[in-house]
């Protein structure tokens, strides 16, 4: 079965850095696009970032453009997000996603978009 693990969160203060790192397997994972999405306490989930199956194109949400970078290794099955210059409002889970089609890189409609979700990791900004 599709299993999508995320890890690398934690605690970091305003202006830190942490790199996400999502392990794929039951499936063909070069085969489909991949994304990431956060949820912070009482909001929506919102998505952050995707990318087409072989890194050809990627898609950012304004609020994380030119600090966070999306990127994939296929060899080992696995999806990373390197945030930089971390602000408190990043601070949210997020999720590893399995996108059904190229939609997933309008980073909206995600209960379309999705067909998988990991559990999630916790990401908290201090100021």
């Amino acid at each position: 079965q599709v299993v999508l693990v995320e890890s690398g969160g934690g605690s970091v203060q305003a202006g830190g850095s942490l790199r996400l790192s999502c392990a794929a397997s039951g499936y063909t994972y070069s085969s489909y696009y991949m994304g990431w999405f956060r949820q912070a306490p009482g909001k929506e989930r919102e998505g952050v970032a995707g990318i087409s199956t072989h890194s050809l194109s990627t898609s950012y949400a304004d609020s994380v453009k030119g600090r966070f970078t999306i990127s994939r290794d296929n060899a080992k099955n696995t999806l990373y997000l390197q945030m930089n210059s971390l602000k408190p409002e990043d601070t949210a889970i997020y999720y590893c996603a399995r996108g059904r089609s190229s939609a997933l890189l309008a980073l909206r409609d995600h209960a379309t978009a999705v067909d998988y979700w990991g559990q999630g990791t916790q990401v908290t900004v201090s100021s």
